[in-house]
């Protein structure tokens, strides 16, 4: 088989959310927060880069630890690090804008590099010193996100809780070529959710993750709305002012695509979203990530190719396993079962993550132990009666046979079809086992790009670790 990348588009182990792409020279790099599996809270880690060649999106390697979350002078050993961005300053240098999860200020990193090891360097802060959010009337500060323009740095700001009257909506505050020193105050450019009423953001107000991107003389605001999940975005002509609703780019669990199933149907276990898009090597991509384990503090990072409309629009985009790839996935040969993009039960599809009857994404081993020769990749478990599986898409040619990997006490048969509620058409029978067997059957599906979706019936819980084409 040729080279091919996944969602998620990082190591099996790996768990940065929060991503931000960027283009330096003739790379791009991705800076997120930094989950742990099975993670109590979030961003546990420090601040990790990966980066990959412009001209090939299925070669990422990881940079390593690009800044530590001891060398803030604010740390008291009790923080973490939340979602960051990176900007190129006027003097050539990049910086780092972040946020402590306990205190309402910014922080600042600087390196010569884009992925070498920044160093602390400041905080954002008036003429007269004050920190920006520490002066009396600020509102907090929360995931910065940072766009320069010649001697001007455009700092984005903000949370929102569900109706926190004090919280007005995102912030966009100018700095000045030291990168630190606030030129102009902050402007609130579109409203939390008890500020929404009588404007065009009405059901999509801000939340929480900034970003920002420019196209042409357009500046691109993209954030999560309130209900979490999604990722929307604003548009206007002037980078502090007058933006105005324009749409969803990508939700996590897929709510308000109609082109596989009904808009109003959740096909994952989402939560929180944040990420941004860029252009690269001339296509755009949105990053976002995605959650596992069942919980909201291991999420990955993922990423679709997204259109932007000569009108200036993005469409909402669907969640794929196949993200990066430039195209559909082969359809032949063996695929773990984490790069699953659908995920949910028939009988009670639900938009956020958990609950006792829910499957889940998981891994043996700790973050890491593939780079240390544990070479298992996750897989899913939970299933239960009319659990579904659906991965999208490959491009199947002469499909003769289907097996699957799974274990655990259960008695059934998978169903497969390649439409979550199409015919059947295979089936694959089943049996309890401790240990991981396979189970095949024949199946036949016309030449082409299609999705594969598995729906378990029977009784019992049991897992998936892999499905293999012949």
């Amino acid at each position: 088989m040729k080279k091919q990348i996944f969602n998620p588009y990082m190591p099996s182990w790996e768990y940065v959310p929060d991503g931000e792409p960027h283009v330096f020279g003739d790379r791009v790099y991705v800076y997120g927060s930094h989950d742990l599996y099975n993670g109590s809270v979030f961003c546990l880690g420090d601040y990790v880069c990966y980066s990959a060649p412009v001209e090939d999106l299925k070669d990422w390697r990881c940079e390593g630890v690009i800044y530590r979350k001891n060398q803030d002078p604010a740390q008291d050993g009790r923080m973490v690090l939340y979602a960051p961005d990176v900007t190129r300053g006027p003097d050539g240098r990049y910086y780092l804008y972040y946020v402590f999860d306990k205190v309402n200020f910014v922080s600042v990193a600087v390196c010569d590099t884009p992925a070498g090891k920044y160093e602390f360097y400041g905080y954002v802060h008036y003429k007269d010193g004050t920190r920006l959010g520490e002066k009396e009337g600020n509102m907090p500060q929360f995931d910065p996100a940072v766009l320069t323009e010649g001697d001007k740095t455009y700092l984005y700001t903000g949370f929102c809780g569900n109706k926190m009257k004090d919280r007005l909506g995102a912030m966009a505050t100018v700095l000045g070529p030291d990168m630190l020193t606030i030129e102009e105050d902050y402007n609130v450019i579109v409203p939390g959710d008890c500020y929404g009423e009588n404007t065009g953001f009405v059901n999509h107000e801000f939340f929480e993750a900034p970003s920002i991107r420019k196209i042409g003389d357009t500046y691109y605001f993209v954030y999560s709305s309130a209900v979490m999940h999604e990722l929307c975005y604003a548009t206007s002509k002037c980078a502090t002012k007058d933006f105005v609703y324009g749409g969803v780019i990508v939700s996590n669990c897929d709510l308000g695509i109609d082109s596989y199933k009904p808009a109003e149907m959740p096909a994952a276990y989402g939560a929180n979203n944040h990420g941004g898009f860029e252009l690269i090597n001339g296509e755009y991509y949105i990053f976002y990530h995605r959650h596992t384990n069942g919980t909201w503090y291991s999420r990955q990072g993922c990423a679709e190719k997204i259109k932007v409309l000569a009108d200036g629009s993005i469409p909402q985009v669907e969640i794929t396993s196949c993200g990066l790839n430039g195209g559909p996935l082969e359809g032949k040969g063996e695929y773990a079962a984490y790069i699953a993009c659908n995920l949910f039960n028939n009988d009670n599809p639900r938009k956020y993550v958990g609950g006792e009857d829910a499957a889940k994404i998981v891994q043996d081993g700790r973050d890491g132990d593939e780079e240390r020769g544990f070479t298992e990749p996750g897989y899913i478990v939970n299933i239960r009666n009319n659990t579904t599986i659906g991965f999208k898409y490959f491009e199947f040619k002469d499909l003769k046979k289907i097996t699957i990997t799974t274990r655990a006490y259960f008695y059934g048969k998978y169903e497969v079809r390649t439409k979550w509620d199409g015919p059947v058409v295979a089936e694959i029978d089943t049996l309890s086992s401790n240990f991981w067997e396979d189970y095949s059957a024949a199946i036949s599906i016309p030449d082409g790009v299609h999705a594969l979706y598995l729906t378990f019936k029977g009784t019992g819980v049991g897992e998936l670790k892999s499905v293999r084409f012949e």
